[in-house]
């Protein structure tokens, strides 16, 4: 596919941004990479969701929303083209799993606002996982933070995104299932991801793939 703009998106510990970082350079890609480090209600939010569970997903929106309107719109003539490693949309979907009814309805209509200013991708690669895998490769990279994230809670966010995928026709979505592959540590797995992405050419709508 001719790429300009290119999101790697997945569940949390599906692999997104080690996927993109190596598209990046493999590529001269513009990487584009989700702030959320630095986040001060992030860790509140694991240890007391109910009570922070607003300001977090409030913060997230206009984090994402300041760093995709600048980067995505101000091209580099340096750069082959522009992948990120979360897509906008993803505040909504965070949102839905952990706000209450009228937080959400009121957190909707200001989002609503500000998606339509943002650039949709040329392809939306999502790299799903099963939940088991995911709690593993969380636990891998040792996040304190992160270490009681329930498998009730990951399905919530996959159930999220695949609704979402439902509800849009104006996007290529590619759904890759890797829970048989490890493209950090097997070379062949990484090749036939990426020629997955970069060698066919995908509809808009919902495209799935197992390799």
């Amino acid at each position: 596919m001719e790429l300009s703009y290119l999101v790697i998106e997945g569940n949390i510990g599906a692999g997104k941004t080690s996927f993109a970082k190596r598209i990046a350079s493999e590529y001269n890609a513009k990487l584009i990479l989700e702030q959320f480090a630095d986040n001060p209600f992030l860790p509140k939010f694991y240890n007391e969701p109910d009570k922070y569970s607003f300001q977090l997903e409030l913060s997230f929106l206009a984090e994402r929303y300041h760093q995709l309107n600048n980067e995505v719109t101000s091209r580099d003539l340096f750069k082959a083209f522009t992948v990120a490693d979360y897509y906008f949309m993803k505040s909504l979907i965070f949102a839905k799993s952990t706000l209450k009814d009228d937080e959400y309805n009121l957190y909707r209509q200001i989002f609503d606002i500000i998606y339509r200013s943002i650039p949709k991708p040329d392809l939306y690669v999502y790299l799903h996982q099963d939940v088991a895998n995911l709690k593993k490769n969380i636990r891998k990279r040792g996040r304190d933070y992160e270490q009681g994230i329930s498998d009730e809670y990951l399905t919530k966010l996959q159930d999220g995104y695949f609704d979402f995928f439902k509800k849009q026709d104006d996007i290529a979505f590619l759904i890759i299932d890797i829970n048989k592959l490890d493209f950090v540590e097997n070379p062949e797995d990484y090749e036939n991801i990426k020629n997955a992405i970069f060698y066919k050419k995908y509809e808009k709508g919902i495209n799935r793939l197992i390799i």
